[in-house]
């Protein structure tokens, strides 16, 4: 079996990065989707764009080394981020980085997400960790994510935000907002005295359902 890609890929990327506007996951022109293509190239929001503004003539194809095939605006500054991904991940159908306002608060503190809630582990994997610390736009930030990405659905970006993978620019926005909502829950939770984590057997289990839901 090939490397997974997305029908109608810049259909899906555009409608996802204005959603993830909408949700509150981004600010500006921060963040950006992509997804993989039939043809292995990878659409990409564009550097600088404002998402509310944003049409399908402003997305960008590059193929897996990074140049642009199709577009006339320059990819967004972290392609390599996305790219990484692409290259470690058969299964991945899309990347999402986002700056969500309390998973970002975990990745500044360098801590981890813990896996406090059933759905967290089946749809993301588990605890989401911290990756290493690596400048923005960089090749470094890339694979300090794909270290944090395996077996799991997303991965905080030291100092910076948050990645998420998926199917589908739809699977990896869920995956994203998920772990969002959970970084605010477990945030309320310090003031009853801190989170609870899931019993090992039933996050090994769930665990063991999203890699089921991740490669099929």
């Amino acid at each position: 079996m090939g490397a997974r890609f997305v029908e109608d890929a810049a259909q899906a990327v555009l409608a996802t990065a204005k959603e993830l506007l909408a949700k509150g996951l981004v600010e500006g022109t921060a963040g950006n989707v992509s997804a993989r293509m039939a043809d292995g190239n990878i659409c990409i929001t564009p550097s600088s764009v404002d998402y509310r503004a944003m049409a399908l003539e402003d997305l960008v194809v590059i193929d897996p080394t990074g140049e642009v095939v199709e577009g006339t605006r320059a990819p967004s500054s972290e392609k390599q981020l996305h790219l990484a991904c692409y290259a470690a991940f058969d299964e991945v159908g899309s990347v999402i980085h986002s700056h969500p306002v309390h998973a970002t608060m975990f990745a500044v503190a360098r801590k981890p997400i813990p896996a406090c809630i059933d759905e967290f582990t089946v749809y993301v994997g588990g605890e989401v960790s911290v990756t290493q610390y690596a400048q923005s736009g960089t090749a470094d930030v890339g694979q300090a994510a794909v270290e944090c990405l395996a077996g799991r659905g997303a991965a905080l970006l030291a100092n910076h935000g948050m990645v998420a993978v998926g199917k589908s620019p739809t699977d990896a926005l869920h995956v994203t907002a998920l772990v969002e909502r959970t970084a605010e829950i477990i945030i309320g939770s310090n003031a009853l005295g801190g989170a609870v984590g899931l019993p090992d057997k039933v996050n090994s289990d769930f665990a063991g359902v999203y890699q089921f839901l991740r490669t099929n």
